[in-house]
Parts: C-alpha cells; structure tokens; sequence
C-alpha cells in the first residue's frame, strides 16, 4: 500500500508547490504596488496580500484551519505571539491564524535570497541575521519600534525547526527579554499539525488534512525585571509543552 500512496503524495506535493508558485506570481505586483506607502501603511497592505495569498493555497491544497481558543483572545493591543516552528507550512498557517490584527514576523535573512519570494519577504518580514551580532541588534531594534506602533511581532522562540522527539526545542531568551523591555505580554500559540502537513525533511511529503492554531493564556510581564527572563522563558515553555503533550503532537515519541 505504501508504494501506491508514496507515488501520488509526490505528485499531490508537485502539485500543491506549483499552486504556490501561482498565487507568489498573482501577489507579486500588488505587493510591488504597497511599496509605494509609507512604512507602516505598506507593511499593513502587504501582510492583507499575503494572507489573501495563504489562504487561498491552503484551500486549494485541501488544508482547513481553523483557531482554538483555550482563553480569550483581544487583538486591541499589541502582544509578541511565539509559536512552536516545525514546518515550511508554519508561515501560511500563522498569516491565517493572526489575520484578524495587525502583524510583524521576525524571520531568517537568508529566506530574502530565493528570487521573487525574497523580494516579498523582505518586504514584509522583520530579517535577523544571527551569525552577526550587529544583526541581531537591528532585528531586536526593529522588533521594539513596531511594538511602539501598536502592532504585534511574531517570533519562534526555538529559532529553528524542531527536529527532535520532544514537544519543543529550547527557547532563545530574544522574545522574553523584548516583551520584559518593552512591557507586551506574550501570547503562546501551538500549530498542532503543521507537522502532518508538510515534514521538515522534504516538499514532497505535502498532505491534505486539517490545521490547527491553539490560542493559550497570555502572559502579563508586569513585575518582571531583566534579571527574569528565564523564569519567564520557562514559564511560557511549559505552558507550550503542556498543551502539545495534551493533544498528542505526533512527532512526540518520547
């Protein structure tokens, strides 16, 4: 049976990239056209393109998503939002799970080499470089100053993909450190099946199926100081272990 299914996942993934491509093709030259804004406007335009464009390729792609909110969610004021990272698919499945407020995402310089894409995404994405001090300064620096403008940042704590059996890899201190700074309160959310979608290892493991976001309790800062950003940090992780544990991710085999 294997061998059947294996032949038309391939031809299913090939498929679900060259929908991508399309879509990335047709959101080109509107997001050519909000460069033209200002700073904040055009970031605003782009980030509606972008999600326009994620939603409609994780539909023609047979992906349903939908958010869960374990406590309630006001998009009234600006939080960091961090997230487990395990999949390519992490970023449309995000773009749709925040597309009710206005965002930023912290992401990796060298996504902004791929033509065309890279152009889109420098355009909408706050870039670190972390081989460079200095451009981890600026990336932290640009983080503050879009919080400053009430809009919310999108960071994945584990600063990679968690290839590991454990529910989450261990966390940087950047986001706990900025939300203590700035006084914005952390926002944890778990993609349950990103994973199932799209495997790190390969863009042929495409699978249709359901996507969820889970929106758990925010975190005030109020009270923390510098010195805190570990009890912090690990506050927030196991409130993420414990919610991946509890619905049974299933790249955890520990």
């Amino acid at each position: 049976m294997r061998y059947l299914v294996r032949p038309i996942q391939i031809i299913y993934s090939i498929y679900a990239i060259a929908v991508f491509v399309l879509f990335m093709f047709i959101s080109f030259p509107f997001v050519v056209v909000a460069g033209i804004f200002p700073d904040t406007t055009r970031g605003n335009m782009i980030y509606y393109i972008v999600t326009y464009w994620s939603g409609c390729v994780l539909f023609l792609w047979g992906m349903h998503h939908r958010n869960i909110y374990k406590f309630p969610h006001k998009a009234d004021h600006p939080v960091i939002f961090v997230f487990n990272h395990i999949s390519y698919l992490d970023i449309p499945i995000l773009l749709m799970a925040f597309r009710h407020q206005h965002i930023r995402v912290l992401g990796k310089a060298e996504m902004a080499k791929i033509p065309i894409f890279g152009f889109m995404y420098r355009s909408a994405a706050i870039m670190v470089n972390r081989s460079s001090s200095e451009g981890r300064a600026e990336s932290v620096n640009k983080l503050k100053a879009t919080l400053k403008k009430n809009v919310s940042v999108v960071i994945a704590p584990e600063g990679t993909f968690n290839m590991t059996t454990k529910p989450l890899k261990e966390f940087y201190d950047g986001a706990f450190r900025i939300a203590i700074e700035t006084q914005t309160p952390i926002k944890p959310v778990v993609f349950l099946d990103a994973y199932d979608r799209l495997h790190y290892n390969s863009v042929l493991t495409f699978t249709p199926g359901k996507s969820r976001a889970i929106f758990l309790e925010e975190i005030a800062v109020n009270g923390y100081a510098l010195e805190d950003v570990k009890a912090l940090k690990e506050k927030v992780y196991d409130i993420m272990e414990a919610r991946l544990l509890e619905n049974n991710a299933t790249w955890i085999t520990q």
